[in-house]
């Protein structure tokens, strides 16, 4: 009884009532909502966890994420900043785009996932160079100072874009105290470069660095840019103990996606 509760709980979150959902599918019927809306109202938190966590790692199936190199811990983590950040607003409710950097990779991986999160599936992976500072190949230190020419960590809502010294350029607004909340200030942007490219790593064996930005493949980075702009989310993450967010609220990101049956307030 109890597995069937949760199967029709994690089934009516999945299908039209998570954060990937825009219509209710064909075939569910009101009296199905109304069933999936009781049991989710008698559920404990331990259950609609569950729910949760199967919805998650069925996006992570779907998305083929394994096979495009992104880590599930990685993307769980970017993936329940995104649902927290959609719950307060802060981000576009009318999009699904999340933007992951996984800067525990080397420069000479393609470290940067663009997921449209309703479409299920990853629209760019490329390259993406880190801060001067940060590191060598591999990136090891960060940075919120001005003038550190350091990589930031954490959640980062993109802004708007402008015609700079690059070209075209996306700001960023840092989302974690401490962290990343200099971004503006450092004009910590991401933009196109000639030494983020598989002919740079050719000569000298890493990527090149920038002042701190997330710099992407001059070719690709106006593709990229359009897409990502006005208001999603851009996670950067490694393993850095000394990193905290409130946006990786599990219990939060839990209640929120549970709490959408049958109107969902952060449908993307």
């Amino acid at each position: 009884m109890l597995r069937s509760a949760i199967s029709l709980l994690a089934l009516s979150l999945l299908s039209f009532n998570s954060p990937m959902a825009t219509t209710r599918p064909v075939g569910i019927t009101n009296t199905a909502t109304e069933s999936a809306t009781a049991l989710n109202e008698n559920l404990t938190y331990e259950k609609k966890e569950l729910a949760f966590a199967s919805h998650l790692e069925q996006l992570y199936r779907d998305a083929d994420l394994q096979n495009k190199g992104l880590s599930f811990p990685v993307f769980k983590k970017a993936y329940i900043g995104f649902v927290n950040l959609k719950q307060r607003a802060l981000i576009s409710p009318s999009k699904s785009i999340l933007t992951v950097v996984d800067f525990t990779k080397s420069s000479r991986e393609e470290r940067l996932w663009v997921i449209d999160l309703h479409a299920r599936k990853v629209l760019f992976n490329t390259l993406v160079a880190h801060g001067r500072n940060t590191g060598n190949d591999k990136a090891t230190k960060f940075s919120n100072q001005p003038n550190s020419y350091m990589s930031s960590l954490g959640f980062y809502v993109t802004d708007k874009t402008y015609y700079g010294k690059h070209g075209l350029s996306l700001r960023l607004q840092g989302m974690d105290k401490g962290f990343n909340t200099n971004a503006m200030q450092r004009a910590i942007v991401v933009h196109g470069a000639d030494y983020a490219t598989a002919d740079f790593i050719k000569q000298y064996g890493r990527l090149g660095r920038s002042l701190g930005c997330p710099a992407l493949p001059r070719e690709i980075s106006k593709e990229v840019i359009d897409v990502i702009k006005d208001e999603t989310v851009l996670f950067v993450h490694h393993n850095d103990k000394t990193y905290s967010s409130d946006f990786l609220d599990m219990e939060k990101a839990v209640e929120t996606f549970a709490a959408g049956m049958p109107d969902n307030s952060i449908t993307i």
